[in-house]
């Protein structure tokens, strides 16, 4: 579909803003859970992009793929994410918070299997499981927000790390 023949969509945070605050503090409490769970900023990037990827949603692939590579992700990486299953490019514990990602986003078929769970309870204690869970929560409502109100993807830009 053109987005430029759409109708123009709601813009959430002029709307309901208060909302919108809450959206944002709701993903600043999962990034410091993450953080306390000592899960690394890097496996979170993959979560969302992820997701993303799954969910169809251009602004926030746009967005998240910019933050990897500038938080060092390689392209290879970022490029083969889509089929992380058939390269060597990710470690087991990339793989186990992956398909819980996975089964998170696509709950719809199958909700999360029990094989899914045990494989990140293999490699993730119980707060990083949490963290995951709460990582890939928000990423797929960021998505529906942003596919909902045709956010344009392209002008994003990662703040520069001081």
């Amino acid at each position: 579909m053109n987005n430029s023949a759409s109708i123009s969509r709601v813009a959430l945070k002029k709307i309901t803003p208060g909302v919108s605050a809450a959206m944002g503090s709701l993903h600043a409490a999962a990034v410091s859970a993450a953080d306390e769970a000592k899960v690394e900023p890097e496996l979170l990037e993959l979560i969302r992009i992820r997701a993303s990827q799954i969910n169809g949603c251009a602004f926030c692939l746009d967005m998240h793929t910019k933050d990897a590579r500038a938080a060092g992700e390689t392209e290879q990486r970022v490029y083969a994410l889509n089929a992380w299953r058939e390269t060597p490019f990710f470690t087991g514990r990339e793989r186990a918070a992956l398909a819980l990602t996975e089964a998170v986003t696509l709950v719809h078929d199958g909700q999360v299997p029990d094989a899914v769970y045990a494989e990140a309870a293999e490699v993730f204690d119980e707060t990083q499981i949490a963290a995951l869970i709460w990582a890939a929560t928000v990423i797929n409502a960021y998505n529906r927000i942003a596919i909902a109100t045709r956010m344009v993807p392209g002008g994003y830009q990662p703040t520069p790390k001081n």
